[in-house]
């Protein structure tokens, strides 16, 4: 997979490689139990320094993505495959991942999507993968909706913090900067596809809504839906200038969520929590989102 040439140092390259990085493991170009590329060929490759890789690396170390070992190269750990293989009516309320519903979602001829979120990262991530395969001519759905429901990024969050200094600002400016990257990136993406022809009709709505997100939802094409709480957890986080420090933090990305699919009876449990959780994105986006 060739990438796109990064300036040297600083935050935004060091977002843009780790972000590569993590959508290669996304997309199978890094495999369960694969070594990563040296670091000094990954830096060739992305045009940034030794220094900024090696960042790179203990952040998706810290995510949880790879496991580093002195003196051997980098593996992956963890993926999210983008491939199904189980037939929907065995998997109700199985444990998935969201990556295999939202590529079914975009074989069909019109996709929707209503998410309510902490940022925008899993879902942009899966938002391009699927881009790439309509760009390729792989599917070709004729309209896709996207409703992003997001924290009001004035809302005092209890997380991400700083364990030492819970009021220090830093990690929830980090946020709502990572936040607004992943919205912009994946609004232009879909939008983009109208422009070059490729989608008929796409309709992307993004709203913030003053509560603090427990846990993350997918209603996706209306009938299924995937939801998990989010787990708070200590892991470190590195900023920007390269400092690293102990967070308090959610599992985001790669989080394992409970999968719900609507049946042709409507008083099944699947149905009921699918008609639940709709009323529920509906309730909030017309009543309470801006």
């Amino acid at each position: 997979m060739a990438a796109r040439q990064v300036r040297n140092g600083g935050g935004k390259a060091f977002q843009q490689v780790a972000e590569a990085l993590r959508t290669r493991m996304v997309d199978g170009t890094y495999q369960l139990g694969a070594e990563l590329p040296a670091q000094g060929r990954l830096a060739r490759e992305f045009g940034v320094s030794r220094d900024t890789v090696q960042r790179v690396v203990r952040e998706l170390g810290n995510e949880g993505w790879i496991e580093s070992r002195q003196g051997s190269p980098a593996r992956v750990v963890k993926v999210q495959r983008v491939q199904s293989t189980t037939a929907k009516a065995s998997r109700s309320r199985q444990v998935m991942m969201v990556g295999p519903l939202i590529s079914e979602a975009f074989e069909q001829s019109e996709v929707s999507l209503d998410v309510f979120t902490f940022t925008s990262e899993s879902l942009d991530t899966h938002i391009r993968l699927q881009a790439e395969r309509i760009r390729a001519g792989a599917i070709a759905p004729g309209s896709i909706t996207v409703r992003l429901l997001l924290p009001d990024p004035g809302l005092d969050l209890p997380y991400p913090v700083i364990r030492q200094d819970k009021e220090d600002p830093r990690l929830r400016e980090r946020l709502r900067a990572i936040t607004d990257r992943h919205t912009e990136s994946l609004r232009t993406a879909l939008r983009d596809l109208r422009a070059e022809r490729f989608v008929p009709s796409v309709d992307v709505q993004i709203r913030h809504v003053r509560l603090v997100p427990t846990f993350k939802l997918y209603v996706i094409n209306r009938t299924e839906v995937l939801h998990a709480l989010y787990e708070v957890i200590e892991r470190p986080i590195i900023l920007d200038t390269g400092e690293e420090i102990d967070a308090l933090d959610v599992l985001g990305l790669g989080a394992m969520l409970t999968h719900h699919i609507e049946d042709t009876d409507p008083n099944a449990p699947g149905s009921v929590f699918v008609q639940g959780m709709r009323s529920w994105f509906e309730s909030v986006w017309n009543l309470l989102a801006e």
